[in-house]
């Protein structure tokens, strides 16, 4: 029993071990910065999904936008 725990927990130490992070090198930082790697790169579909969102939420506003339509901002 006590072989099976010990290899369950070098298992368990050794894929946390090779699991690890990994930093990002200076020359790979423009490839990430790359317009096509954003998430709201499509004008539309950013729209829609704001739409959606709202429509689901039963609310409107809070998109960038200050105030809460009262008028008083």
């Amino acid at each position: 029993m006590r072989k099976w725990i010990a290899r369950c927990l070098v298992a368990l130490l050794l894929s946390l071990g090779l699991s690890g992070c990994q930093s990002t090198e200076p020359w790979q930082k423009g490839n990430l910065a790359d317009y096509t790697m954003r998430s709201d790169r499509d004008e539309l579909e950013s729209v829609m999904s704001a739409h959606i969102y709202f429509s689901r939420e039963a609310t409107t506003g809070g998109d960038g936008v200050g105030g809460g339509g009262c008028g008083c901002n």
